[in-house]
């Protein structure tokens, strides 16, 4: 038996002027270039330009008079036109087209194999160094293990191979530059680039302390390193200057292949008079309008009678029309909803961005701080404030660096944390190098400057700076 029933349900849905506007709201500048563009190409609605709506000199308008000439008949037969009356391969030789080559830059990996072709090995030994650079990381770790290498081997190439040739193939790859390449860990780097130098004092120290202490020396256990082997600490220092001296990651050298990340602002900061200045960066935004001959082709087709073929072609003309306002209604948008929040960050961290960028003078602020005072959601600020940047006269920043949770003080109140942080990063730099501060000092010294913080608290933000613990800071 089925039973039918009616229920009512309140479901919010948003419109898609409202999913177009979120999704342009989340990209930054350097994105939103290219998704105009992209637009531009999909709606010939839309087209770059200001829109002019008042008085047009003769040129334009004897301009329109010839788009008018169009119609939507016109429109419908380009489907029908066939494809080699739109294309040609007939060029003369003067005519043809050229494409300007570029140069393309050897990887890491390229360079390895490069330097393999100069060896005089046998093609089986040629073989196996091949695939085992083909498993060399970017940092130039081997990290599996030769056995795991030799199973894959057997399996996808049908290659029977045993660890003690891969270790001898390996051995040639070791050899090749930058030193240190093919190692299997970190000790094994070290040595490799020690066994490239020459064998004086220094290099002999520094091999011992590799071979018989390196758990003591990850350590910073300077001390049981002294007693073991019997040396001075002028001693230990020279050795340990050597190995401070070569690079953990030798793959790390060759970044050709990679290409670097431009941050372009979103927003321009500016100070005129001792008053700042905030605009959009809209430098390669270009401006957008309605395409005038479609939308008054659109007008002269209304009012006449039209037939099924013709009503199918309004309909698409209407659709791009109406996308194409609601893109242009999107950016603006875009651009008002952005300019109003940042207004209200600057207005909240006015001390610090009238000082210069004192970060001492950063306030506690969240999400909810800037969506209250410019009645806007949370989500639409979290939004704004993603992938954003802006340019100041002391430097670019990220969006999300202005904001951060507040602590409380004996005098002050609530500050940021940003400002424990600078603190603690001050003291941490300002430390003795051989006897560092440890996480109940720098407590205590941030205690008797008035701020309420446990030692778990600066512990938690010596990790968000990337500071290490006071052992593993320690020098000679």
């Amino acid at each position: 038996m089925i039973n039918q029933s009616l229920q009512q349900k309140l479901i919010q849905k948003l419109s898609p002027q409202q999913i177009q506007m979120i999704k342009l709201l989340e990209i930054p500048t350097m994105q939103l270039d290219e998704r105009i563009k992209e637009e531009l190409e999909e709606n010939p609605l839309l087209e770059e330009g200001r829109d002019e709506s008042g008085d047009t000199d003769e040129q334009e308008q004897q301009q329109d008079t010839d788009n008018t000439n169009l119609s939507i008949d016109e429109y419908l037969n380009l489907d029908d036109t066939p494809l080699y009356k739109l294309s040609t391969k007939n060029f003369s030789k003067d005519e043809q087209k050229y494409e300007i080559p570029f140069s393309v830059s050897s990887s890491f990996h390229d360079q390895l194999e490069s330097q393999l072709g100069l060896r005089n090995i046998s093609e089986r030994a040629q073989m196996l160094a091949k695939y085992l650079i083909g498993n060399i990381d970017d940092d130039g770790y081997l990290r599996r293990k030769l056995d795991a290498v030799a199973d894959d081997m057997a399996f996808s190439m049908g290659v029977e191979t045993n660890r003690q040739e891969l270790e001898s193939a390996l051995k040639v790859i070791q050899e090749f530059d930058p030193p240190g390449v093919g190692a299997r860990n970190l000790k094994e780097c070290l040595l490799l680039q020690l066994n490239q130098k020459e064998e004086t004092r220094e290099i002999k120290l520094a091999k011992t302390i590799l071979t018989g202490y390196f758990e003591e020396f990850t350590k910073k256990h300077y001390d049981k390193i002294i007693f073991r082997m019997e040396i001075t600490e002028d001693e230990l220092k020279d050795g340990v200057d050597e190995i401070l001296k070569l690079n953990p990651k030798p793959g790390g050298s060759f970044q050709s292949d990679k290409i670097a990340e431009h941050i372009i602002p979103d927003f321009l900061l500016e100070y005129k008079d001792g008053a700042m200045q905030l605009s959009l960066n809209t430098h390669n935004i270009p401006e957008l309008r309605v395409n005038r001959t479609y939308s008054d082709m659109l007008d002269a087709y209304n009012k006449n009678k039209r037939n099924k073929q013709t009503k199918e072609a309004v309909s698409f003309v209407k659709q791009k029309l109406e996308s194409a306002k609601w893109f242009i209604d999107a950016i603006k948008q875009r651009q008002s909803t952005m300019t109003i929040a940042m207004n209200a960050i600057l207005k909240h961290q006015e001390e610090y961005f009238l000082n210069w960028g004192d970060e001492l003078l950063l306030k506690p602020m969240i999400l909810k701080d800037i969506a209250d005072a410019t009645n806007l959601d949370i989500s639409t600020i979290s939004r704004v404030s993603n992938s954003k940047y802006i340019q100041t006269p002391f430097g670019i920043y990220p969006l999300k660096f202005f904001f951060s949770e507040g602590l409380l003080t004996e005098s002050r109140g609530e500050v940021s944390t940003r400002e424990i942080k600078k603190i603690l990063q001050n003291c941490v730099e300002g430390e003795s190098k051989q006897n560092p501060l440890t996480d109940d000092e720098l407590t205590a010294i941030l205690q008797e400057k008035g701020y309420i913080v446990a030692r778990r608290t600066i512990a938690k933000y010596r990790e968000h700076l990337g500071i290490p613990v006071a052992r593993l800071r320690k020098e000679l």
